[in-house]
């Protein structure tokens, strides 16, 4: 049985570094959060190419739901 894993992407806008907020794509996985890490990257750059006005500063993966599981 899959889990739900949320991969999350910490971003600043570019015209405003000070302004920064988490995104949250959720997914379902059968592998384990260092395996969500290492898959992790082609979201993040689809996500970044998507919305060009903010800079990617960083991106973890958790257990969706449960953010003392995370890495």
């Amino acid at each position: 049985m899959p889990d739900l894993v949320d991969l999350v992407i910490a971003t600043c806008l570019i015209a405003q570094p000070g302004t920064c907020r988490d995104q949250h794509l959720y997914f379902e996985s059968y592998g384990s959060l260092q395996r969500c890490m290492m898959e992790a990257m082609p979201h993040v750059a689809q996500w970044s190419g998507e919305h060009p006005q903010w800079r990617v500063v960083r991106f973890h993966c958790q257990f969706a739901g449960n953010t003392g599981r995370d890495i």
